[in-house]
């Protein structure tokens, strides 16, 4: 019995050092292929990423209604003489804009109210990053 229990312990113990000796593998990312079928997903609309995109419900002077936003409900943003507007990737105004486009606006939030004011509205066929 005693060869028997000095043969297991001494396997054991070649065991745990070899165990111990040869790392785990770690790991490792794929290499990417050249040719992406669909393309490299952090660069379509990186320009767009930050925007707040919705469909027009409303269209007042000084402020713009969306519907279909990230927040759930109706979104008021409040326009700016300085508000810029791209339609089919081209300089618009705000005469262009139509209930029912579909479009990703850039605003600025206040910290203390959190009121939303638009720096560029953007509608149409969207410009590539």
């Amino acid at each position: 019995m005693s060869a028997r229990v000095a043969f297991l312990s001494a396997f054991f113990i070649a065991w745990a050092l070899v165990a111990w000796a040869v790392p785990a593998p770690q790991g490792t990312k794929p290499d990417k292929p050249d040719n992406v079928r669909f393309g490299d997903p952090t660069s379509i609309a990186r320009s767009l990423q930050d925007d707040i995109y919705g469909v027009v419900k409303k269209i007042g002077k000084n402020e713009i209604i969306l519907d279909k936003t990230k927040f759930g409900v109706d979104q008021s943003i409040r326009l700016d003489p300085k508000t810029k507007y791209i339609r089919d990737k081209k300089v618009s105004s705000l005469d262009k804009l139509e209930i029912g486009d579909p479009v990703y606006v850039n605003v600025k939030t206040e910290k203390k109210t959190g009121v939303m004011t638009a720096k560029k509205v953007t509608s149409g066929v969207i410009a590539e990053p």
